[in-house]
């Protein structure tokens, strides 16, 4: 259930954060510096996960980003640099109305997670309303966000489509599993993502043998006889198909993508939103200090640290490391530093992050998991670039139709 959380909780809400950051009261009044940064949720409400141990903590996102408002308050603290992070959970159909208490209560840093259409309305109203405003976009993968729909106001903390399926893409190349049977579900972002692999695959070398797209059932979801209807349905779904090497599933919203390994028709390995995946972040990850994040994250949480937790951190963490480097935390300057070639920070991944000035999207890695080990790290050193080799993932700038610098 969504609720709006009133102007009176959100300030609550915020302090509260603080000081579960480590800065006490005192030195935040004391503060040179204060960067209040706006999380707003503003997502559907998701369909119950096939599997129950795939359930959605109550406070995924909120609480990646609360870990990276510490984090930043550590260093904060010597420097005389405050943070405060203030929470808001709404329906997307509310989310003018929760972007406007904000900005009333002078919030001009936001971090939001909604889908590319919500996302829009509010990059746009706000350039309306606050023109310095900035949005950390820390949840939609929309291709067209970074391309035609760029908006000046808007940076992209999470993976474009285009990343995943080019991340994805690489390790098949280098396995020489060239030849892919796309098996897409029946929504918009299922289809979204079958043509990024289609250009993944147009890219780097493969061949889409056949694309299948599945309907599902809400018979397979039932928890006496869903796996046997399912044991019966995939194999005969996946009858008959072109020879291939693997199959790549596009399963956005969980609904049937988890039923495809080990049940196809012929014995291949499955990917995409099922098997292999493409993800920002994972329980398992361990190189380059990852540890440290996941034990400080359990530790405050009692869990793992989810994919939308870690997006939520890591945009927190980018407004820290930025207002640690220049000093300040107005909207207009940040937003200036974050594109130059100045602007760089360390996320765990082995390599430090930038963003591309054309279309104002994160630079990252993608690690790709299966469901208890991180199987490799993208991009892989196979693939060059001749400035970054994180731009082999997604749209380079000659392919962009995005040119905000």
């Amino acid at each position: 259930m969504h609720r709006t959380v009133g102007l009176r909780c959100l300030i609550a809400v915020g302090l509260s954060i603080t000081l579960l950051s480590g800065a006490p009261p005192a030195e935040a009044q004391e503060a040179s510096v204060t960067a209040r940064v706006g999380v707003v949720k503003l997502l559907p409400e998701a369909e119950q996960p096939i599997s129950r141990l795939d359930d959605t903590p109550p406070n995924e996102a909120f609480a990646g980003a609360t870990r990276a408002t510490a984090d930043n308050a550590t260093t904060g603290r010597f420097l005389g640099h405050a943070y405060e992070t203030l929470e808001v959970t709404a329906a997307p159909e509310d989310a003018i109305g929760s972007l406007d208490g904000l900005l009333n209560e002078g919030v001009r840093l936001f971090v939001i997670l909604a889908e590319a259409e919500t996302l829009l309305a509010l990059a746009d109203h706000a350039a309306e309303a606050a023109p310095d405003a900035i949005i950390l976009n820390a949840y939609a993968r929309d291709d067209g966000l970074r391309l035609d729909g760029c908006r000046a106001n808007v940076f992209h903390i999470a993976p474009s489509r285009a990343m995943v399926a080019d991340s994805l893409a690489q390790y098949l190349i280098w396995k020489r599993w060239d030849d892919w049977l796309i098996v897409s579900g029946e929504h918009a972002g299922d289809r979204a993502m079958a043509e990024a692999l289609q250009r993944a695959a147009r890219k780097f070398g493969a061949e889409v043998v056949e694309t299948r797209v599945f309907e599902d059932t809400e018979g397979m979801r039932t928890s006496d006889s869903g796996h046997v209807l399912v044991q019966r349905q995939i194999p005969v779904f996946m009858q008959g198909a072109k020879a291939h090497d693997i199959v790549l599933v596009t399963d956005e919203n969980e609904l049937f993508g988890a039923y495809f390994p080990f049940r196809t028709w012929d014995a291949r390995p499955v990917a995409g939103d099922a098997g292999l995946r493409g993800q920002t972040w994972h329980p398992a990850h361990e190189s380059w200090g990852a540890t440290q994040l996941q034990r400080r994250f359990e530790r405050d949480n009692g869990r793992h640290m989810t994919e939308l937790d870690y997006q939520a951190w890591l945009a927190v963490r980018v407004i820290g490391e930025a207002v640690t480097r220049i000093g300040s935390a107005d909207p207009s300057t940040l937003a200036d530093y974050l594109v130059s070639d100045a602007f760089e920070i360390a996320a765990f991944k082995g390599k430090a992050l930038s963003f591309r000035p054309w279309n104002q999207q994160l630079r990252q890695g993608v690690l790709l998991a299966d469901g208890r080990s991180v199987v490799t790290v993208t991009p892989l050193d196979e693939y060059l670039h001749q400035r970054f080799r994180l731009d082999t993932l997604g749209f380079d700038e000659p392919e962009s139709a995005c040119s905000l610098n």
